[in-house]
């Protein structure tokens, strides 16, 4: 199985290191779709007990990353067109609401460091990166919204789709169209343009979806 694993016998924090590195794998990829989690295995390959792993994936599976099935037991979860198609109109609702509150907030300092995120995701050549930069574009614009509760619902959504848009963004054109789409948002913000920044993020997002689902209906496995 495909984790970073460290040896955690003697620590209290044992489940949530398990959480945080089966939570990384399967949002980054790394375990794929349907991939079974075996509780013998990861705690063979934690040197811990069956306890903390059974607690670590009942976390995943409330958080929609895994779900436990008759006879197979705890398997990653299968994101269907349905799903997905719901997650992208929650997102395009909430944050186009949370950037139109971050807009008239946002300093110099917030502006600055949202270009430079910019300037990392065209220049990365690693695709395991691009989903974390991404998400670190939107997470600055939308750190000052003072809607906190609307950014943790946002974060929640993303951990369910963001290996299917790292995939996305192999496309032939999606990184140069999701580089000029981050960048009319990003201009929005620095004219202080709320309405239209709230626009081209409920256009950006949406846009992404019709992608996806693009991609599902044609490689659905």
């Amino acid at each position: 199985m495909k984790f970073q694993a460290v040896d955690i016998s003697k620590t209290e924090t044992a489940a949530t290191i398990i959480f945080r590195a089966l939570r990384k794998a399967i949002i980054e990829g790394e375990l794929k779709d349907g991939t079974p989690l075996r509780q013998d295995d990861i705690a063979k390959a934690f040197k811990t007990s069956r306890y903390p792993v059974r607690e670590a994936i009942a976390r995943l599976e409330q958080q929609g990353l895994v779900t436990v099935q008759r006879y197979k037991g705890a398997v990653v979860a299968t994101l269907s067109m349905q799903d997905a198609a719901e997650i992208f109109d929650l997102r395009a609702k909430l944050e186009a609401d949370i950037i139109r509150a971050a807009v008239p907030q946002m300093t110099a300092e917030v502006l600055q460091t949202a270009e430079a995120h910019l300037d990392a995701f065209l220049r990365c050549r690693d695709p395991m990166r691009w989903g974390r930069i991404n998400r670190d574009f939107h997470a600055t614009l939308y750190s000052v919204s003072g809607l906190p509760y609307h950014v943790e619902i946002v974060e929640a959504s993303m951990d369910r789709i963001d290996r299917y848009l790292r995939a996305q963004l192999v496309m032939s054109d999606g990184m140069s169209r999701t580089d000029q789409e981050h960048r009319a948002i990003l201009q929005a913000c620095q004219e202080g343009d709320a309405v239209r920044a709230a626009t081209l993020t409920a256009q950006h997002i949406l846009g992404a979806k019709a992608s996806l689902e693009q991609q599902l209906r044609s490689d659905p496995a």
